[in-house]
């Protein structure tokens, strides 16, 4: 009974070290990120010429603010993700608004989290504001 406690909280702090060191690599992901605008050039198999396949774009805090997927007419889509309020380096995306190729509203996704930051739950929603499904998530451990 002993050897299981003892391995049991190695286990504990084994995983409070990897979840620990997971959101440090984030910070430090972010951290680059700052301001940053990413640019993805596409080029086909047997041409020369290069094309803009997607623009990425991150906020002062190295969040993911836009992207732009391209197609040889332009735009495809575009999705605007939004932060909460006030928010720090480790929020989560609560919103994502989703265009098409017009820059119309096609839907929007609204993301719940559970205590410890693992997403839950996405609400689709149509552009006059009803509900299209709902996407659950179950994390099951191997």
């Amino acid at each position: 009974m002993k050897k299981i406690v003892i391995f049991l909280a190695f286990m504990a702090i084994g995983l409070g070290v990897m979840a620990q060191s997971v959101s440090e690599s984030t910070i430090a992901k972010r951290e680059n990120r700052k301001g940053m605008v990413l640019k993805e050039w596409n080029t086909p198999a047997g041409e020369k010429r290069a094309f803009l396949d997607r623009v990425t774009t991150y906020d002062a805090m190295g969040r993911k603010i836009e992207e732009i997927e391209y197609a040889s007419y332009g735009q495809k889509w575009r999705i605007v993700s939004e932060y909460p309020a006030n928010s720090d380096i480790t929020a989560k995306v609560v919103r994502e608004i989703e265009y098409n190729d017009r820059d119309k509203v096609v839907r929007i996704r609204k993301f719940e989290y559970d205590e410890d930051g693992s997403k839950v739950r996405q609400l689709n929603y149509y552009p006059n504001g009803k509900l299209e499904s709902v996407k659950t998530f179950e994390y099951v451990p191997k």
